[in-house]
């Protein structure tokens, strides 16, 4: 079969996710349906994978998809615990405090207390966590789902403290003969951190702008005005905290290496940032604020908008009381995720559900459920009925809210993961799998040319698989074989090797099971192409933004191409800025 048709029927099960979902705008439980038959059936039919493997990554996929659930559950449960409890009047008000203005308070709930979470856990958790609490205070539940991914960009690569590198690209590129007989005599481990840091400064000089995009998506899509100019008008305050967490960021990746470059990052930022907000800084005058809660779209309204609050005429909590749990909950994802013998221990086969070797398929599903942030969520939902002193209808009461919340996202998630380990695991004797059959065709075609589309790759690697440390492990060593084969040497395989991470970030924005489990933590049901049309505006300036400053990178010193990433980075601003008809307009799916 001509290699041209390979290449298509690769690209047809991502085709039909973003034609269904997106283009067509249908609902992602029957987009994920369709998809995950056109890729069984490609997988079986055209490549020649084995049954028991489809059946093997499909069983794999459920149960992952378990664990994404277990997540939202517990994300939801601590949300509804705590407006049961009068906690979230509590923190509504301390926000109010700060600044009533929501710009403001989308800087810092999704970029500084987001990309803190993303320090800390990881897969999914800061929207998990950041997109409810936004609601709580006033946020449309699309706009809140909106924010908190476009902030799955910047803090991605060093998520989970560090596991994307750690993890993804060391799965990758570690014990492969290319790359040790590339780099020497530098040792592996040195090169690893190397990447690390081409991955800080690249994020760096693209993700300081995150905020200023952030909050002119707000006000275009969800303004009165339906104007990107209202966000920018913000535009000193939003440098001001981009710069306050990618500056630490990057020291911290070039002094501790990956582990913490988010995580620190995040808490650095938001102790500079939640102290000028108070105090005005860079802030103007005018206040941006939503329409009339009875102006809104229906289709900016999740089951969570609607909620009463039960308890107004209690007194208000204390505000370290009322945060408490939020705090606890940062604890204790440092302390599972930081400290080693903690960590060991809830990996340990010991308190791991091990499926081995599916339907004799060679493939192995592990839970490590006292791992997953589900259980400190649920934990510290527990706490705080004790410490909030709650009744047990009430609690009770959150229970079933979140069990029908959950439920809701569970079709969609349930066929959205299981297509994914069938795309990636559907390798034969005959082909390679689909991913790299879409990425070795692409650099066929663009050649020198390729470092342009390296974070590409990465982002389509994410979109389909819900991960940046997935999509690293996937294509970090076609990554450094192609900038190898290019003539770029061990320094420039680097930075290409870092665009695929970068990419792998930024594709987290737009990818299935994000924008449905974080549409779920809000009620949010049946709006997921809607959501990704949006997403698609910062994800584009990411990775083209990426691909032109590893070419500046590449190049040394100063060039032409650090005049073309300013170029872009103006045109993007500039073109988000103009009349609204000519940006992708908010339908109802």
């Amino acid at each position: 079969m001509p290699d041209i048709i390979i290449f298509i029927l690769a690209l047809l099960p991502i085709a039909t996710v973003f034609v269904l979902l997106v283009v067509m705008a249908r609902s992602a439980s029957f987009s994920m349906l369709v998809a995950y038959l056109v890729t069984a059936a490609t997988a079986l039919l055209v490549w020649g994978t084995d049954l028991n493997m489809v059946l093997g990554a499909t069983a794999n996929g459920a149960i992952t998809a378990i664990s994404l659930l277990y997540i939202i559950f517990g994300a939801i449960l601590l949300l509804f615990t705590l407006e049961e409890s009068g906690g979230i009047r509590s923190i509504r008000s301390g926000f109010t405090s700060i600044s009533p203005d929501r710009r403001v308070q989308a800087i810092i709930i999704a970029w500084m207390f987001g990309s803190l979470i993303e320090g800390a856990s990881g897969f999914g958790t800061p929207a998990a966590i950041a997109a409810p609490l936004l609601v709580a205070i006033g946020f449309p539940a699309m706009a809140a789902v909106l924010v908190t991914l476009i902030i799955q960009s910047t803090p991605v690569s060093f998520g989970a403290v560090g596991t994307p590198i750690l993890v993804g690209v060391n799965t990758g590129l570690g014990g492969q003969e290319i790359v040790e007989t590339t780099i020497a005599p530098m040792a592996y481990t040195d090169y690893l951190l190397e990447i690390a840091v081409k991955v800080a400064t690249i994020h760096g000089l693209v993700g300081f702008l995150i905020p200023l995009i952030l909050v002119g998506m707000l006000t275009r899509f969800f303004g009165a005005n339906r104007s990107f100019i209202e966000g920018f008008r913000i535009w000193k305050f939003a440098l001001f905290a981009g710069f306050a967490f990618t500056v630490p960021y990057w020291i911290i990746a070039n002094l501790l290496g990956p582990e913490f470059p988010s995580l620190l990052g995040g808490i650095i930022g938001l102790l500079i940032v939640v102290p000028a907000a108070q105090r005005g800084l860079f802030i103007p005058r005018e206040t941006f604020d939503f329409p009339p809660r009875n102006q809104w779209d229906e289709a900016w309204v999740g089951k969570l908008d609607d909620l009463e609050d039960h308890h107004a005429t209690r007194p208000v909590m204390p505000l370290m009381k009322a945060w408490a749990p939020y705090v606890l909950v940062v604890a204790l994802l440092i302390i599972t995720r930081a400290v080693g013998p903690v960590k060991a221990w809830l990996n340990s086969p010991e308190v791991t559900i091990a499926l081995d070797n599916l339907f004799s398929s060679g493939i192995n599903a592990r839970v490590q459920v006292l791992y997953l942030p589900g259980t400190v969520l649920i934990l510290v939902s527990l706490i705080t009925f004790f410490l909030h002193g709650m009744k047990g209808r009430d609690y009770l009461q959150a229970l079933k809210s979140s069990a029908s919340t959950m439920i809701a996202a569970a079709p969609a998630l349930l066929l959205a993961v299981p297509m994914v380990q069938v795309f990636i695991n559907s390798a034969s004797d005959t082909l390679q799998s689909m991913p790299i059959v879409l990425a070795e065709g692409v650099s066929s075609v663009v050649g020198e040319a390729w470092p342009m589309f390296a974070p590409l790759i990465g982002s389509m690697g994410a979109f389909v698989a819900g991960s940046n440390t997935v999509s690293n492990m996937m294509f970090s060593l076609f990554q450094f074989s192609t900038a190898e084969q290019i003539g770029l040497g061990a320094a420039g395989a680097g930075t290409v090797v870092a665009l695929q991470a970068i990419g792998g970030a930024a594709g987290n924005m737009i990818c299935v099971h994000n924008v449905v489990a974080a549409s779920a933590t809000v009620g949010l049901v049946n709006r997921e192409g809607a959501i990704i049309r949006m997403t698609l505006i910062p994800m584009t300036y990411y990775i083209i933004q990426g691909g032109l400053i590893g070419f500046a990178l590449l190049a040394g010193g100063f060039n032409m191409w650090w005049i073309a990433a300013v170029i872009w980075a103006a045109a993007v601003l500039f073109l988000m800025s103009q009349n609204r008809s000519r940006l992708p307009a908010l339908s109802r799916t």
